[in-house]
């Protein structure tokens, strides 16, 4: 589940008050100042602080699937580079810094990898999508990482047993693999890298991640 934060003790954190009529944007640097002690992971949006309860093991299954396929591939091609996983910020600007479930920064652009975050495009980000952050996944973060410059975008989706991988275009993403249920999918960036849907899908509880 993901909602806009409304709690007061964050808004006191980001106390200074907005003008009146207009909406009081959280910055990226207000955000890394912020101590919440709750049981929530939050990431930057649009100036709001989203926060996200504790995904599901269903979720958490289909990141660690992804992330091993990833860590195979990448360790058999001698590739280099560093594969992260939730919650790592990735600034965009700023009043966004989304936090992708995995990504993947090649070895030339290891800079971009900073104390804070990652401060660049990632070569690769995927997102696993529930029914709360369809809308978020889909057209919000997909835009941000489409302006940000992230060359892949996968998104996955347990409920219709479906990955979608789009390839970044001067024109935006552009769907170039798709499989639902069963078949394979293919990365354009890292060439030679694929999995099968079946694999990352399987014993999935339809409508069941959160």
């Amino acid at each position: 589940m993901e909602t806009v934060v409304e709690s007061p003790a964050l808004q006191t954190a980001v106390s200074e008050p907005a003008p009146s009529g207009t909406r009081r944007l959280v910055s990226y640097a207000e955000y890394r100042e912020l101590d919440v002690d709750d049981d929530y992971q939050y990431e930057l949006l649009h100036g709001d602080l989203v926060k996200k309860s504790a995904p599901s093991p269903q979720h958490q299954i289909i990141v660690v699937r992804l992330t091993v396929a990833l860590h195979r591939f990448c360790e058999q091609q001698q590739l280099g580079g560093e594969i992260l996983v939730a919650p790592v910020d990735v600034v965009v600007d700023e009043f966004n810094a989304p936090q992708p479930d995995v990504l993947y920064v090649s070895e030339a652009r290891r800079e971009i990898i900073t104390a804070d975050g990652i401060v660049g495009a990632p070569d690769v980000v995927m997102e696993v999508i529930s029914p709360s952050s369809i809308s978020r996944d889909r057209h919000l973060k997909r835009k941000l990482y489409e302006r940000l410059g992230v060359q892949e975008y996968w998104i996955i989706d347990p409920n219709n047993a479906a990955i979608e991988v789009y390839r970044l275009t001067p024109e935006g993403y552009d769907l170039t693999s798709f499989a639902a249920y069963e078949g394979l999918v293919q990365s354009g960036v890292l060439q030679g890298f694929s999995v099968q849907v079946q694999d990352i899908m399987k014993h999935s509880e339809r409508g069941r991640t959160a």
